[in-house]
């Protein structure tokens, strides 16, 4: 029996995954994501403005950037440890995956703790990118699981699930860190405990199949661009859409201070929050149902592009509070669309069953850099280049970019 389990370890899966799967990997993606995103948007800023009164804006893209920075290293590398990863004890033979999540967990769960108790602003840089390795490892080992596991006929359904988590960990957090813990160092705590109890399941009870005893493990480093070029494309798709969302949503707390001028800017943050949650499940699990019937991926990244780009333009014309809600709402609905099929699309342009979590982490820079990048170019504009209007319409333009580069995909309808 265990012979048969190493044989499908590089086998394109063609039975379906069962509820149950489904429900583990969405929530430990849904404890990855509270753990990365809700530090981003609520704890991270509001610590970087209690420790230093001036230029805020420059230090939380420092912050934020280097953390990014550490993640577009770390997540090829992880994925490229795991797809090698051989781990035998006892005479039993385990899987290459679940040892890369559990190690990210640990990792991320100190760097948290940190956080919570840090007094300046170096500590918090350095425990920000410590978190940022650990979050990293976990996700190319969760990202993979989608082709080890996922037949293509059901990809559609799953990256709606696991794409969700997104926006879902960050409203549950933004709740937990601002309605149930409202000081800094214990919403910390609480995100570490919440990954914990909701990524250890699925580490510790779902198969991990081992490499095949006869697979020779090799290092190969090089991916070949010119030669996968709807690998290329999807990575500049990805890039270019989660730029658009690193720069509409970076400073939003800012935004809502600053340009709305809101009573309770931290209030209405929440509210935005919730209200791009509700656009984004509205649209999620339908995108993801239909583009597995309809059997077509692009016409969504599509569609998922224009009403973002049409968010952002609200937001650039209109910075008023019922304004932001609509655009909200609007923003949460294409991003939700966009995330029910980037995981299906992706994992159908992978070069190599070999090299899956490597590639997967080549790709997952397309998600990592934007953080990095998105800081860098939005701290100027809001600064000196013309303020939130300008970063409102760039947004739109980057994001619209996004959607036309998925039409170079040759390979997925």
């Amino acid at each position: 029996m265990a012979v048969a389990h190493e044989a499908t370890a590089l086998a394109e899966p063609t039975v379906p995954v069962r509820r149950s799967w489904i429900g583990l990997l969405f929530a430990a993606n849904l404890g990855l994501w509270m753990a990365c995103y809700t530090p981003i948007q609520v704890l991270l800023p509001e610590q970087v403005a209690e420790l230093t009164k001036d230029n805020k804006e420059l230090w939380l893209g420092l912050v934020t950037g280097i953390g990014a920075l550490v993640a577009v290293i770390i997540a090829p590398l992880a994925g490229a440890l795991s797809d090698r990863t051989r781990l035998k004890l006892f005479g039993r033979s385990y899987g290459r995956r679940h040892v890369w999540t559990l190690g990210g967990v640990i990792l991320t769960v100190l760097s948290l703790s940190v956080l919570a108790e840090a007094p300046n602003l170096l500590t918090v840089t350095l425990a920000w990118a410590a978190a940022q390795v650990g979050i990293n490892v976990m996700l190319a080992s969760l990202t993979a699981a989608v082709p080890d596991r996922v037949p293509v006929v059901q990809r559609g359904l799953v990256s709606g699930w696991i794409g969700m988590p997104q926006a879902l960990g960050l409203v549950l957090g933004a709740i937990l860190v601002t309605a149930v813990v409202t000081d800094i160092g214990p919403g910390y705590i609480v995100l570490a405990f919440g990954l914990v109890a909701l990524s250890a399941p699925f580490a510790l009870l779902t198969r991990d199949e081992p490499l095949p005893e006869g697979h020779r493990v090799k290092a190969t480093w090089r991916l070949d661009l010119r030669g996968n070029p709807d690998f290329a494309w999807a990575f500049g798709t990805r890039f270019l859409v989660q730029l658009g969302n690193a720069l509409g949503t970076l400073y939003l707390l800012y935004f809502l201070t600053d340009a709305v001028k809101l009573d309770d800017p931290d209030t209405g943050l929440l509210i935005m929050i919730l209200l791009y949650t509700v656009g984004m499940i509205a649209t999620a699990m339908v995108g993801g149902h239909l583009s597995d019937k309809l059997g077509r991926r692009k016409i969504f990244v599509i569609w998922s592009g224009v009403l973002i780009a049409i968010a952002a333009t609200l937001l650039a014309i209109w910075p008023t509070w019922g304004v932001s809600m609509v655009a909200a709402l609007l923003f949460g609905a294409g991003y939700g669309v966009y995330l029910a099929v980037d995981t299906a699309l992706i994992t159908q342009v992978l070069p190599a069953a070999t090299d899956r979590a490597k590639d997967l982490g080549v790709i997952n820079i397309a998600s990592a850099a934007p953080q990095a990048i998105g800081p860098a170019i939005s701290a100027p504009i809001v600064t000196h280049l013309g303020g939130y209007p300008a970063l409102f319409a760039l947004t739109a333009i980057v994001t619209i970019l996004g959607a036309v580069a998925v039409v170079k995909i040759r390979s997925v309808p």
